[in-house]
């Protein structure tokens, strides 16, 4: 019992060093970052999200997104060898390069970094990447005139990529009347789809859908930081 003591304090430094290792070392050497720009006189990211995106960012929370999607785009430096099409003036051809499966797979131009999550008090940095990353979804959304796909996709995910595992979410729509004249936001839906709404009804996104999609559009790593420019 003369050794209690010792022993209790041991056991008690084996706790507590790690935490401060990995808590505190941590904290001295990323919890001073600030949005940065790439070069002398550009833009400083990352920008603060607010309005309707923060209201969807707590339902991508609710919904488990981040159980099958994953924010953290694997950086360059994570190269394996892959076959990608390279065109020149004579045709194309099926070259082997090393490259981010990531960025081959245009889900984004760049790895991710700490500073890209400064904002976030819970970063979503995913579980499992069952789906796709979505840290720079909205940047690839960018070309889409309108949120009709993004609508499509979580109605019915079968609609937009057939063989998807992804679940339906119809739960965030509801069907209404049709009134003088047809909702904007109406689904348009193929002939395809097995749930279509009666004649003379619609299906629209409820609120949380709205702001679903608006986090999603929202999500944009399309930007250069001093430690991180976009992949050649």
């Amino acid at each position: 019992m003369k050794n209690l003591p010792v022993l209790f304090c041991g056991i008690l430094f084996m706790l507590v060093a790690p935490w401060c290792g990995l808590i505190l070392g941590s904290n001295v050497q990323l919890g001073s970052l600030q949005p940065g720009a790439a070069d002398e006189g550009a833009p400083v990211y990352p920008k603060i999200t607010g309005g309707l995106a923060a209201q969807g960012r707590a339902v991508y929370t609710e919904m488990g997104c981040v159980y099958c999607h994953t924010q953290q785009p694997r950086p360059a430096s994570a190269e394996i060898l892959l076959s990608q099409t390279v065109k020149t003036k004579t045709g194309a051809s099926v070259e082997l390069v090393y490259l981010s499966p990531d960025i081959a797979r245009s889900w984004a131009k760049r790895g991710a970094v700490p500073r890209d999550y400064i904002y976030q008090d819970h970063p979503l940095l995913g579980l499992f990447r069952n789906g796709p990353d979505l840290a720079d979804v909205g940047a690839r959304a960018i070309s889409l005139p309108s949120s009709d796909w993004h609508y499509q996709h979580l109605y019915d995910p079968q609609i937009t990529s057939k063989g998807s595992m992804m679940p339906p979410f119809r739960f965030l729509f509801k069907t209404q009347k049709i009134g003088d004249r047809p909702s904007p936001l109406a689904l348009n839906l193929p002939a395809s789809e097995p749930m279509q709404p009666a004649p003379g009804y619609e299906i629209v996104p409820t609120d949380r859908a709205i702001a679903l999609v608006a986090y999603l559009r929202s999500l944009n790593q399309d930007y250069e930081l001093p430690e991180v420019k976009f992949a050649p």
